[in-house]
This record gives C-alpha cells, structure tokens and sequence, in this order.
C-alpha cells in the first residue's frame, strides 16, 4: 500500500469513528472498534512510514 493510500484510509477511518462517537458516544462497542481500527492504522503508517530516531 503506498502512503497516500494508507493516509486516505486514516482519514476516512478519523471521520467515521467521530460520526459514530456523536452518535453513539465515546464508550459504545462501535466507537470502540473504530478507535482499534484507527490506531491499527496509525500503527501501520508508523512502521512503514516513520523513521525511527538513532539515540545514542
């Protein structure tokens, strides 16, 4: 997946866990999902995309 791709789909994935949690609240099983769904995302671009920082 390119990194285009994958920021598409953090946004898309960003817009509805706010609609579901409007909807339905910060704590209900879908709002949760979403969040999972979101940060498994976030996860992946962070592996694929981020350099990670050389500390000495």
């Amino acid at each position: 997946m390119c990194k285009q791709e994958l920021l598409t789909l953090i946004e898309q994935k960003r817009t509805e866990l706010i609609k579901v949690a409007m909807k339905s609240g910060l704590n209900s099983s879908a709002a949760i999902r979403y969040s999972q769904e979101l940060d498994a995302l976030l996860n992946e671009y962070n592996r694929t995309f981020i350099k990670k920082v050389q500390t000495q």
